[in-house]
C-alpha cells in the first residue's frame, strides 16, 4: 500500500461506530471489526523458575487457522480491576484488526505469583523476554510481537527493547522516560521530588493487595501474606539513592540506545510529566523512529480529556508496518510531530487548547535555532550588559501555584496563574512582543550566581505574561547547585563562591503572541514539588553575558498545513462496570495564621467501581497532605495515606470475600536526616490480618 493519513486503518468494511463515553471522551465505540475477537478472561503463562504469569486475551477467532502477529501489554496495575475496562476496549480493537492481543501481570501484581520487589528491575525484564518467546511459539502466533504501554508499560516497553526478544519487531512507548534518574518522578534536576514519595505511597499501598480468589483458588491467602511480608516500601530504597547510581543506570535506555534495535514510537502529551523524553529519543536512537506530543495529559490519546484523536487507527498503521510487513506510509512522514499550542491564559484545567500540528522530518531540527535574551535587572534584553548582583531568599510556600508534577487532566492539575510565585522570585521580563514568536523543544538558562549555603536548590520557570498582568507557566526546570557538574558526584558549594550553571527546562511547543511578554523566574525553593534545601538560602545572582536564556525558536513552515488530520478517536466497548462512587482528584489549600503554616492537600480518590462480570467491587481512596511554613524548610512535613477495597458478594459454593489495607507513610526531615515513618494494616472482613511498622533514618547525600 501506499502513504494513508495518520489514523486511517489498512483495511476497513464501514464499522458501525457510535457514541459512548467510555473509554474516553467524544469516543466512537467500534462494534464491528474485519474479524470476529473472543476473549479468553485468564490464561497462565509459564515461566521457566516455576512462576506462573496472570494473563487476559484476546483473539482473531480465525487465528489458529489464520495465523496473527501479537501485541503485548505489561503492567502491575491488575488486569482483573485496575485497566479492566481501558484493556477491553485497547487490545480487543487491534484484535479486531488481525492480531493477538495480551495484557499480562507482572511477577507479584494482580494474579500473577510472586512478589514485586521494585519497579523495572532485571527481573520484570527478563520475565517479559520470556513471555514474548511464550507468545511467540503459540499456535496463532505469526512468531511476531510488538510490545504497547503507557507510564509503567511505556518504561518497560524500552527496557525489553534493550535485551533485543527475537521475536520483538516494534513498540509504541507512552509517557515514559529514557532517564529514570533524572527525568522521572524521582529526581528532576537532582532535586528530590515530593512525587517520589507519593507515587511510593501508591505503589505501597498497590502491592498490598491480594490475587483474586476466583482466579487462584484457596492459595490466595498465602500469595497475600507473602506480599504483606516481603514487599519493600519502595519510596525508602528510592530515599537511600539519592544521587545517580547503579539502581537508576538500570532500565534508563540512554545508558546505550544503540542496545535498542526494533522500530519505536514515542508519544506523549505537553501536560505530561513525561515528555522531555520524545525528542531524546529521536536523537539518541538510530532504529526507525516517530515522535508524537499532543496537548495532552498522562492518557492514551484518544482516552484524553482535551482534543482526543484516533490514536489507535494511528497504531494499526504502525503495526501493520513493523508486524504484517504492510507499507502504510507511516515512515514516510515526519519523523516528530507536535501540537504547537497557543498562549492560554493560567487555568487550573484546560478543556481545549487552541494550536496547530507542525512537523519536523529529522530531529534535532536544522531549522530550528537558539534566540537568546540577557538578564539585566528585571528585564530580558537583546544585548549583555553590565554585571550587576541581585539578591533573593525565596519563602519556603513559593511554588503554591505549581500545580501536580503529572497531571493526569483533573480539575485541579494544571499550574495556575503565577503572579503569587513570581512575587517571590527574581524576575526577569521581555518588552512586549512586536511579532508571533513560536519555540519548540528545550530552553536553555545560563547563569552566573553564588548561594551562602553549601546545599541549594533554584528553580527557573518560563512564564507567557499577558496584557493584563496574567502569568502562565509554559515551562520549567530545578537544579540542585550540589549536582552543578554532574547527577553521579554531587559537589557542596562553597557558600559566597561564584559558579556557572546551565539549566535545562521541560520542552514545549509555545507560540507566544503579540503584546505578550516572556518572563524568567528564579526561585530558592519549589513547595510542594520540591522538597527543601535544609536552610534558608540567599542566592546572588549576576546579570550581564553569563546570564542568558535561549529558546528554541521555530519559524513557520508552508508544509506545517498539509499534515494530513488524525481521524476521531475511537475503540472497541470498554468492560462493563458500575461506578457506584466517581472518582476524585482535588487540591486544597489553608493558611493557617496563628500556627504559621500553609497546607496543600490533594485527594486522588479513584472512585468505588462493581465489575458485573466476575462480581468484584473495588474502592481505592487517597490523599497526600503537604505542610511547611514560609521561613523554616525544616517543617516541611508530606503525609500520604491510602485504603483500597475488594469485595465479592457471597455466591453459589463461594463464602463472601472482603478484603481492605490502610496504609500511611509520613516523611519529616533534619538538617542531616530524612525521617521516614509508615505503617501497613491488611484486614479479611472486620480481623485485622497483618500490620507492620517502619521507622528509619536516611543520610541527606547532596539534597
Amino acid at each position: 500500500m501506499g502513504a494513508s493519513r495518520p489514523g486511517l486503518t489498512a483495511a476497513s468494511r464501514g464499522p458501525d461506530t457510535s457514541v459512548n463515553k467510555e473509554p474516553g471522551p467524544a469516543i466512537r465505540v467500534v462494534s464491528t471489526f474485519p474479524r470476529a475477537v473472543r476473549e479468553i478472561q485468564h490464561q497462565w503463562i509459564p515461566l521457566a523458575d516455576g512462576t506462573k504469569l496472570a494473563a487476559r486475551i484476546w483473539l482473531p477467532e480465525d487465528a489458529a487457522r489464520n495465523k496473527v502477529p501479537a501485541i503485548l501489554e505489561y503492567l502491575p496495575y491488575r488486569q482483573r480491576d485496575g485497566t479492566y475496562k481501558r484493556d477491553a476496549s485497547n487490545h480487543a480493537y487491534f484484535a479486531g484488526h488481525g492480531y493477538a492481543c495480551l495484557r499480562v501481570d507482572m511477577r507479584g501484581s494482580g494474579d500473577s505469583d510472586g512478589v514485586l520487589m521494585d519497579e523495572y528491575l532485571e527481573q520484570e525484564q527478563l520475565d517479559a523476554v520470556e513471555v514474548i518467546d511464550w507468545i511467540a511459539k503459540q499456535p496463532w502466533s505469526t512468531g511476531a510481537v510488538g510490545m504497547i504501554g503507557i507510564s509503567w508499560g511505556g518504561f518497560n516497553g524500552l527496557q525489553v527493547a534493550a535485551r533485543r526478544p527475537p521475536a520483538l519487531k516494534a513498540i509504541i512507548t507512552l509517557c515514559s522516560t529514557d532517564d529514570r534518574y533524572a527525568d522521572d518522578v524521582h529526581f528532576m534536576g537532582g532535586c528530590l521530588l515530593t512525587n517520589n514519595m507519593g507515587w511510593g505511597c501508591t505503589m505501597f499501598a498497590f502491592n498490598a493487595r491480594p490475587p483474586d480468589p476466583l482466579i487462584v483458588g484457596e492459595a490466595w491467602r498465602e500469595v497475600w501474606r507473602k506480599r504483606l511480608e516481603e514487599t519493600p516500601h519502595f519510596f525508602e530504597t528510592w530515599l537511600r539513592h539519592q544521587r545517580r547510581d547503579a539502581l537508576w543506570q538500570q532500565g534508563s535506555v540512554n545508558e546505550d540506545f544503540g542496545a535498542i534495535q526494533c522500530a519505536v514510537y514515542a508519544v506523549g502529551g505537553w501536560e505530561d510529566g513525561y515528555t522531555n523524553a520524545i525528542p531524546r529519543l529521536m536523537t539518541g536512537l538510530k532504529v526507525p523512529r516517530k515522535g508524537l506530543i499532543g496537548p495532552w495529559a498522562h492518557s492514551y490519546p484518544h482516552a484524553a480529556h482535551i482534543m482526543p484523536v484516533g490514536f489507535l487507527q494511528d497504531a494499526l498503521r504502525w503495526w501493520d508496518q513493523w508486524l504484517k510487513g504492510r507499507d502504510t506510509g507511516v515512515m514516510a512522514e515526519p519523523m516528530l510531530r507536535a501540537w504547537l499550542q497557543d498562549s492560554v491564559e493560567p487555568r487550573q484545567r484546560y478543556t481545549e487548547r487552541p494550536g496547530r500540528w507542525v512537523g519536523e522530518r529529522v530531529w534535532p531540527s536544522p531549522q530550528i535555532k537558539p534566540k537568546t535574551y540577557f538578564l539585566a535587572p528585571g528585564r530580558l534584553v537583546g544585548g549583555a550588559g553590565e554585571s550587576v548582583p541581585l539578591t533573593l531568599s525565596s519563602q519556603q510556600t513559593t511554588g503554591i501555584a505549581s500545580g501536580v508534577w503529572c497531571p493526569y487532566g483533573g480539575d485541579s492539575d494544571m499550574p495556575t496563574d503565577q503572579r503569587e510565585d513570581d512575587g517571590n522570585a527574581l524576575c526577569f521580563d521581555s518588552e512586549p512582543l512586536a511579532e508571533r514568536l513560536e519555540v519548540l523543544g528545550a530552553p536553555e538558562v545560563t547563569l552566573e550566581l553564588a548561594v551562602d549555603r553549601p546545599l541549594a536548590l533554584i528553580c527557573v520557570r518560563l512564564c507567557d505574561v499577558e496584557p493584563n498582568g496574567a502569568s502562565t507557566r509554559v515551562s520549567y526546570g530545578p537544579l540542585n547547585l550540589t549536582h552543578r557538574d554532574g547527577h553521579a558526584e554531587p559537589k557542596p558549594l562553597v557558600p559566597g563562591e561564584r559558579i556557572r550553571v546551565t539549566v535545562k527546562l521541560n520542552d514545549l511547543g509555545h507560540a507566544f503572541l503579540p503584546g505578550h511578554r516572556l518572563r524568567l523566574a528564579i526561585s530558592t525553593s519549589y513547595w510542594p514539588l520540591l522538597w527543601p534545601s535544609p536552610e534558608p538560602v540567599t542566592l546572588t545572582l549576576f546579570t550581564g553575558a553569563n546570564a542568558k536564556l535561549a529558546l528554541p525558536e521555530r519559524p513557520p513552515r508552508k508544509e506545517d498545513s498539509r499534515l494530513p488530520p488524525f481521524q476521531p478517536a475511537e475503540g472497541a466497548s470498554a468492560a462493563k462496570a458500575t461506578e457506584l462512587v466517581p472518582a476524585l482528584r482535588r487540591v486544597r489549600v489553608e493558611r493557617d495564621v496563628a500556627a504559621g503554616t500553609q497546607t496543600y492537600t490533594f485527594e486522588t480518590s479513584r472512585g468505588r467501581t462493581h465489575f458485573p462480570q466476575h462480581g468484584l467491587t473495588v474502592e481505592l481512596k487517597g490523599s497526600n497532605r503537604f505542610q511547611i511554613r514560609p521561613d523554616d524548610p525544616l517543617s516541611a512535613r508530606v503525609e500520604s495515606t491510602w485504603t483500597t477495597l475488594h469485595e465479592r458478594p457471597a455466591g453459589p459454593k463461594r463464602p463472601e470475600w472482603r478484603v481492605r489495607t490502610e496504609t500511611r507513610t509520613v516523611m519529616t526531615s533534619t538538617k542531616t536526616h530524612f525521617k521516614l515513618e509508615a505503617r501497613l494494616e491488611a484486614y479479611e472482613g472486620s480481623t485485622l490480618v497483618f500490620e507492620r511498622d517502619w521507622n528509619t533514618e536516611i543520610p541527606r547525600d547532596g539534597v
